[in-house]
């Protein structure tokens, strides 16, 4: 699996390495739509955006309540713009410190497993089950 790492100026996340990552996973697809907008997707719902942000790369994906609660506040990090205005849990990192490489590869991993899970099982049988995702 990819590992995402930063850029040497600034410290940026670069979209190369998130694309990398998210390619990896099991049964994804990719489109580039809302604004050029790099979006991940899992049985056709987003589980990760690389987009949206007036600053540099931004990576936005679904997390658990207790999740959201817990990163909501952190520096670098913001309940994502348009989910949060529609009571979503989706966090988006977007400005330094924000989350570790390691800690964002974790989040965007969760998020696929949340969005997989959250499948009709008729969904997740048509992308290979248990074994496909």
């Amino acid at each position: 699996m990819a590992i995402l790492t930063r850029c040497e100026i600034g410290g940026a996340l670069t979209y190369e390495y998130l694309n990398a990552f998210c390619k990896a996973l099991p049964v994804t697809t990719y489109v580039v739509q809302w604004g050029g907008a790099h979006v991940w997707k899992v049985g056709g719902k987003v589980f990760a955006i690389g987009g949206w942000a007036e600053s540099g790369p931004a990576v936005t994906f679904n997390v658990t309540e207790i999740a959201f609660e817990l990163l909501k506040e952190q520096p670098g990090l913001r309940p994502a713009p348009y989910f949060a205005s529609r009571c979503m849990k989706w966090m988006q990192n977007y400005a330094e410190p924000g989350l570790t490489n390691s800690e964002l590869q974790d989040y965007v991993l969760q998020s696929h497993d949340l969005v997989a899970r959250g499948l009709t099982e008729k969904e997740q049988k048509e992308l290979g089950g248990e074994q496909g995702l």
